[in-house]
């Protein structure tokens, strides 16, 4: 072989292997920073991990555009993948706990919560690898690349990044001689811990959205080898997976409730959207591996299934309990005269109350209409109420002219919600099922509220949203059924 086609071949060597070494001297340099506290340990981790990163981003990449049999570019980048996450997310979780221990000692609760919050990372970070890897391995025999590119892209456009980014931020030690490249990194050291944790929680939800993808791509095969035929067996294995999303459903309701307890209304507000999504899943997953389905040899009058009962217990708490019980914890604790005057407790347990007859009439009709809800849904209502909140936090923060007004418009609209709720004539589009038939809007919106989280506006943008939905049936009300049930169900 020429010498000059060993170059590029020598070249991704460098860029595949040249990672593991990157990152285990970034543990070592980690170590001594922990140990000596000595900022240029710092600033040579930061190095070995960034480049590290970037190897990571072009080392497929080199290999696919100068050479189509590099065998090292698909057998060492997995092995260089299990080496480096093993070394990386274990290291930062380490240095979650030694930050709170020596340089915040007087850490408060959310520091001590988000340094669970790592722990957690790194675990699911670990099985999510192994699990994919166990998963291919079963089904070996039907392999397709396209699904392990996506994973590759997942991993390089959001693993690789975060885990920068946590390492920039744990090990930071403060200098009086900062120099230029050490003031970039003390800017992303002090990023907002909420910032921060809503990066994290959005990295776990790709991670579980990954597991999912392996199962839905894998899970076949297996329950084929496992079930031997029985259909029965087969859908209690599948119901774990729609249930589990109805759990954490449940959870974000629970957590939303606790941050209010903190006085952090956006953050709760975040959470109940995570609920809704979970809540828009869970279904969607139901219904895509038929689950919904009632066997040939039932014999029940109404469709009441445990994943049902499941799903009404999740969305009682997250969509009724917990924007209620938001709703009286926080505006109950504003030391304002006008809004003390307003009966807090009632509202909250007329809107509670509603929440689950609404739940109550849903499971129990037997006359659903495809594509449209018989009064606001219950995720749709949470939402709503919980909007100006946001608003009102702000106006508490800044002791504004305007916490009387926000406080009577919360109060106002939880008991509009509550009303229109239970109006069954009104009927609503599913708004879930409308945006997985159109990808544009889902993308757009997504873009929107993105954008718009971290900016003093999120209040009003989700607001907005909550009234134009709101409104909503003065247009899409009269859309005849029968003209888009065949666009928008499943």
């Amino acid at each position: 072989m020429k010498e000059e086609s060993k170059v590029p071949q020598r070249i991704a060597a460098v860029l595949v292997y040249g990672r593991a070494p990157l990152v285990f001297a970034g543990m070592v340099f980690a170590v001594g920073v922990m140990w000596t506290h000595n900022p240029r340990l710092y600033i040579a981790g930061v190095i070995c991990f960034l480049v590290s990163m970037c190897f990571d981003l072009v080392d497929r990449w080199f290999a696919t555009r100068f050479g189509q049999n590099f065998k090292l570019a698909d057998l060492a980048d997995r092995l260089m993948d299990k080496l480096v996450y093993s070394i990386i997310f274990p290291l930062l979780t380490a240095g979650a706990m030694w930050r709170l221990l020596e340089v915040s000692p007087e850490y408060t609760r959310v520091e001590l919560h988000h340094a669970i919050l790592v722990l957690l990372l790194c675990i699911a970070v670990l099985i999510r690898d192994n699990f994919a890897h166990f998963m291919r391995k079963f089904s070996s025999k039907s392999p397709d690349k396209s699904e392990e590119i996506q994973y590759t892209r997942l991993r390089q456009i959001v693993a690789a990044p975060v885990g920068a980014l946590l390492y920039i931020y744990i090990f930071y030690i403060p200098t009086t001689d900062p120099g230029f490249f050490y003031s970039g990194m003390s800017s992303i050291s002090r990023i907002p811990l909420r910032n921060l944790v809503f990066i994290e929680i959005f990295f776990l939800i790709m991670i579980f959205g990954s597991i999912a993808m392996n199962c839905r791509k894998y899970g076949s095969v297996c329950l084929d080898e496992i079930c031997l035929g029985d259909v029965t067996l087969r859908r209690r294995i599948l119901a774990v997976f729609p249930n589990a999303l109805t759990t954490m459903n449940a959870l974000m309701g629970l957590l939303a409730v606790f941050f209010a307890y903190q006085g952090k209304i956006r953050e709760a507000y975040l959470l109940l959207m995570g609920g809704a999504v979970f809540d828009k899943v869970d279904g969607a997953l139901a219904r895509k591996l038929g689950l919904t389905t009632i066997l040939g040899n039932s014999t029940k009058k109404f469709n009441i299934t445990f994943g049902g009962v499941m799903d009404d217990i999740a969305d009682a708490v997250s969509f009724c309990i917990a924007p209620g019980w938001i709703f009286y914890i926080f505006l109950s604790e504003i030391q304002n005269p006008v809004i003390q005057a307003l009966p807090l407790k009632f509202a909250a347990i007329v809107y509670v109350l509603s929440g689950f007859i609404r739940l109550t009439y849903f499971t129990l009709d037997n006359n659903p209409i495809p594509g449209f809800f018989k009064g606001m849904p219950t995720p749709a209502a949470a939402l709503l109420v919980a909007a100006p909140m946001i608003m009102l936090e702000t106006a508490v923060e800044q002791q504004s002219a305007m916490i009387a007004f926000w406080g009577v418009f919360c109060f106002c609209l939880i008991l509009l919600a509550a009303a229109v709720m239970n109006i069954y004539p009104v009927h609503y589009l599913h708004i879930g099922r409308f945006m997985d038939r159109r990808p544009w809007f889902t993308r757009i919106n997504l873009v929107i509220l993105l954008c718009s989280v971290f900016t003093p506006f999120f209040g009003y943008v989700v607001l907005c949203y909550g009234i134009l939905y709101l409104v909503s049936p003065k247009v899409t009300g009269k859309i005849d059924p029968e003209d888009i049930s065949g666009k928008i169900t499943s």
